[in-house]
């Protein structure tokens, strides 16, 4: 997610995991990462939160000291963070890991009825990873690991597949459900929301041309078909706007032209007309709605349900469910480890928040684990305290 490209691929970061259905009704764009959430729930937070990440001005490279310093003012992270420094935080490789639309989704069925919906893609290779020490002496060997993995096995035939899965949540029930069921930075239990199989992702053939199908590969968020729409995530909600924005600067206006982009089923009709990488002007077409020539022509047909909607404009506290904390899941997660996945959780956190100089900053942190689980707290604190006494040593 935070490197460029040609950035080593096995680090400790998420991975996107995005794909792009050519259905009969045209093109529906789900995106999302390796992990089933993220590390903020406001989407004004966003650039600041990807700022944080990336490389400092000053000294050309990811500081810890502006990671952490995010972090220590958005709690919210503190269950991805648990999720990043944990086990699954470096895959072994493309094909061990699962994939989750993450963000929460509609469906209708053909009778009307609503269900908010998650998309979860469980790897059929099982879970692998990689710890600190088997990450470095990969990255030293070979930069491209994941992709030459991914590339080779697909040549060979063995073709990795993940089996998807969905949990499906009735309309009426988020507005009671005891935490906002529309937060990426929480999941839904499984033992209310149970996984559904619904079908497989098969990698079945390689790209004739990397560039071409892939770099060159525009995901919008709102680019949905009908039965398939929004939620009022508010993380979706920022994307539905950000990500097609995003594809115009970097590909162009005409970027839905190009073949990887193109609907497979249906024409390309849109209202475009000329501009940078136009392949089709569509002749004398009329590119206006209403026209009296037989032209673009709204259907007026729903593509999803409505959405009932209450509160205020402007700048207002969201009411609470009644346990909208930022920290129980982080501390679920971590009760579920074997002692094993505990000392390498505690031992990856602390060696990366031990490179923080401003004591307000590391103490900060550490508030937010203790607050997840007292446990999780006290040990990381005491790991971060002799990390750091032994380099004032």
């Amino acid at each position: 997610m935070a490197g460029n490209l040609g950035a080593s691929d096995a680090v400790r970061d998420p991975r996107g995991f995005a794909l792009k259905f050519y259905t009969a009704d045209g093109n529906y764009d789900l995106v999302g990462n390796n992990t089933p959430v993220f590390f903020i729930k406001d989407p004004i937070k966003f650039p600041d939160f990807i700022h944080s990440q990336k490389r400092d001005p000053y000294t050309g490279i990811t500081e810890a000291e502006n990671v952490w310093d995010f972090w220590a003012h958005a709690p919210e992270a503190t269950h991805q963070i648990t999720w990043l420094f944990g086990d699954r935080g470096i895959p072994a490789s493309y094909r061990h890991m699962n994939g989750y639309g993450s963000h929460t989704y509609q469906w209708v069925n053909e009778q009307g009825d609503a269900y908010w919906v998650k998309y979860h893609f469980k790897t059929n290779q099982g879970i692998r990873s990689l710890d600190g020490s088997q990450a470095a002496e990969v990255v030293g060997g070979d930069a491209d690991s994941h992709q030459r993995d991914l590339h080779q096995a697909i040549e060979r035939g063995v073709f990795p597949s993940w089996t998807l899965y969905v949990q499906l949540m009735p309309v009426a029930e988020a507005a009671t459900y005891r935490f906002n069921p529309f937060d990426l930075t929480k999941v839904w239990p499984h033992a209310d929301y149970p996984l559904v199989k619904v079908g497989r992702l098969v990698l079945n053939k390689n790209p004739e041309n990397v560039f071409a199908e892939v770099e060159q590969a525009a995901f919008s968020p709102n680019n949905f078909v009908p039965g398939i729409g929004p939620s009022p995530d508010k993380m979706l909600q920022g994307r539905l706007f950000a990500y097609a924005d995003a594809q115009r600067y970097r590909l162009g206006v005409n970027h839905t032209q190009l073949p990887v982009n193109a609907p497979r089923a249906t024409e390309a009709n849109n209202y475009g007309r000329d501009g940078l990488g136009a392949l089709n002007t569509a002749g004398r077409a009329k590119n206006y709605e209403p026209n009296s020539f037989d032209g673009p022509a709204q259907t007026g047909d729903a593509l999803a349900a409505p959405v009932r909607l209450e509160g205020h404009t402007g700048t207002y506290t969201t009411p609470a469910h009644t346990k909208d904390d930022d920290f129980f899941q982080a501390g679920e997660l971590y009760r579920l480890m074997s002692d094993g996945e505990k000392d390498r959780l505690i031992a990856n956190l602390a060696g990366f928040l031990a490179q923080v100089s401003r004591e307000d900053v590391v103490e900060k942190n550490l508030a937010h684990f203790h607050a997840a689980d007292e446990e999780y707290g006290s040990r990381l604190e005491a790991a971060v305290k002799k990390l750091r006494a032994g380099d004032d040593a």
